[in-house]
């Protein structure tokens, strides 16, 4: 069984904010995969898929982005999985621009709150993690624009960006499934 975890805050104020690239991650891939996100359990949404030909465990935290961890450890302890072979979480990242994906199999927080407390509840940074862009693009003289932060994540999207937000999201799922069929270097390959 794989754990597919996508970070986000619940509520609806914040539903299509960027900060909630992870939950909107994981509701495309219950969608795609015809999965009802409908049971509670180790303070976390999650409804059960096959994916890839596994069994997989779709989860979105119900505990706030920075309190994520909680959820996750507990959801691996309670499964017996394995950190480094079995989870994977779908999180916002400002540094890339709207649209882009990264994957890693590990690696530091960059300073994302949600992968700080995973990090810190299970202690180490070795964990599948699919980044999604959700920083401004950069002008057409390679400048970037700063996206402002916290007002920025927290922030409602235009429309002009779920569009492109929507390409990605399927993306991610098909990198989701790519990890889980070939493994993250092959995934690492095909997507990066």
């Amino acid at each position: 069984m794989k754990l597919v975890v996508g970070l986000g805050n619940p509520g609806p104020e914040y539903t299509v904010t960027p900060h909630n690239a992870g939950f909107l991650a994981i509701d495309r891939i219950a969608e795609q995969s015809g999965t009802v996100m409908a049971n509670r359990r180790s303070r976390a949404l999650t409804g059960r898929a096959v994916i890839g030909g596994e069994e997989c465990l779709l989860v979105k935290p119900e505990t706030f982005m920075n309190l994520s961890g909680l959820s996750v450890s507990a959801l691996l302890r309670e499964l017996n999985l394995d950190r480094t072979r079995d989870l994977i979480v779908l999180y916002d990242e400002l540094a890339f621009p709207l649209g882009e994906l990264r994957l890693r199999p590990g690696g530091s927080s960059n300073g994302h709150n949600g992968v700080k407390s995973i990090t810190g509840a299970l202690g180490t940074e070795e964990w599948m993690r699919i980044r999604i862009g959700v920083g401004k693009p950069a002008l057409s003289d390679g400048r970037e624009i700063k996206a402002g932060g916290k007002d920025y994540l927290l922030a409602p999207m235009r429309k002009a960006e779920l569009d492109v937000l929507d390409g990605v999201l399927d993306r991610a799922a098909h990198a989701v499934e790519w990890i889980i069929r070939r493994g993250i270097a092959d995934a690492m390959n095909e997507f990066n």
